[in-house]
């Protein structure tokens, strides 16, 4: 199964999650490497943007990465931005449970999504961006096939500094290789 590796499952995100979400979407700590915006939201904002973006969307699959263990929800990732004519779409992670970072969930769903994306969806291409200061994510991608396409130089301002977002792509033909 796609959806699964031996320590955790990917299942399709639910209004049951908008509770777990907001509480990781207001942790400036676990938005910070991600979110180009650091912001503080009421549960009213988390439901709209959950109900109308989240599972509303026909260019966009998120998932809920559930630890199996424990069955424990640690963190989301998505495919956004779907442009099925052209093969394309967007992935995000976010580890929103921070007693799972360094553990290699990360690495396990992001494994799951690209299997997805490439091998039942089809696409041709996949891509991200990263803050340039998130070495790990970084490396992670890199790991993973992705290769630098461009930088947005100075793009985003954060801790008193300006910082780059990099722009990554893996191609399917590169999946796997």
């Amino acid at each position: 199964m796609l959806f699964e590796s031996p320590r955790i499952v990917l299942r399709k995100m639910t209004e049951h999650d908008i509770e777990i979400y907001h509480t990781w979407r207001n942790d400036t700590e676990v938005m910070q490497s991600t979110s180009l915006l650091l912001d503080v939201y009421d549960i009213e904002e988390t439901q709209e943007f959950v109900r109308q973006i989240i599972l509303a969307s026909q260019s966009a699959k998120s998932y809920l990465i559930i630890e199996k263990e424990s069955e424990k929800p640690i963190g989301i990732t998505s495919l956004i931005h779907i442009d099925y004519k052209n093969r394309n779409a967007e992935c995000i992670i976010d580890i929103g449970d921070k007693a799972s970072w360094g553990k290699g969930y990360g690495t396990e769903a992001m494994k799951l999504l690209l299997a997805y994306g490439f091998l039942e969806m089809n696409l041709h291409r996949i891509y991200l961006r990263v803050f340039s200061f998130n070495n790990r994510a970084i490396q992670l991608y890199k790991k993973l096939g992705f290769q630098q396409e461009g930088i947005s130089r100075e793009s985003l301002f954060r801790h008193g500094h300006w910082h780059d977002i990099i722009h990554m792509g893996l191609l399917q033909e590169e999946y796997g290789v």
